[in-house]
Formats: structure tokens, C-alpha cells, sequence
């Protein structure tokens, strides 16, 4: 694939891309086959809980902007799953 960018764009540089500059070329079209097989899945919900974190972990969090919480998040999933991935694997 050719780049066709000089440096990679920041999200506020793609979203004031027209749609004509975008290249989509490596992107497969989804075609009736894909659509027939797809699956709906529902989002897990959260849980609100109080937990107690150091504040040099969430101040660090907290310099990353908005949708802070979301990234610590995804950082315990991540975790989780690969803890759940290992013990199964060790079944």
C-alpha cells in the first residue's frame, strides 16, 4: 500500500477531510454474504462501584482528557480478559 499521507493525521485533521479525499481502497466492500452471517451483539453494561486508586494513577489518567475513565476501563478489561483467557487455556 502506498502512503499517501506525509505524517499520520490527528482525528481533527481526518474529520475536516472531504469524503473524496478519503482512500478506502484497502477496505473490503460488505457485501450480502457478510450481512447474512452478521450478528447483533449487545454492548455489556457497567457497573458503578467505589474503588480506590492511587492519585498518581488517575491524575495521569486525567492528563489523557476526556473519556478518562472510559481508557481505565478498557485497561481492567484487557486485563481481565486475558487473566479469564489464561485460566481457561490451564483447564
Amino acid at each position: 500500500m502506498t502512503k499517501k499521507y506525509e505524517k499520520e493525521l490527528s482525528l481533527e485533521e481526518l474529520a475536516a477531510l472531504p469524503d473524496e479525499a478519503i482512500d478506502y481502497s484497502d477496505i473490503p466492500e460488505l457485501d450480502e454474504s457478510f450481512w447474512a452471517s452478521a450478528k447483533y451483539i449487545e454492548p455489556e453494561g457497567t457497573q458503578q462501584i467505589t474503588l480506590r486508586v492511587k492519585k498518581s494513577v488517575v491524575e495521569a489518567y486525567k492528563a489523557t482528557g476526556k473519556g478518562y475513565q472510559t481508557r481505565m476501563n478498557s485497561v481492567l478489561e484487557s486485563y481481565a480478559q486475558t487473566v479469564l483467557k489464561q485460566k481457561s487455556q490451564r483447564s
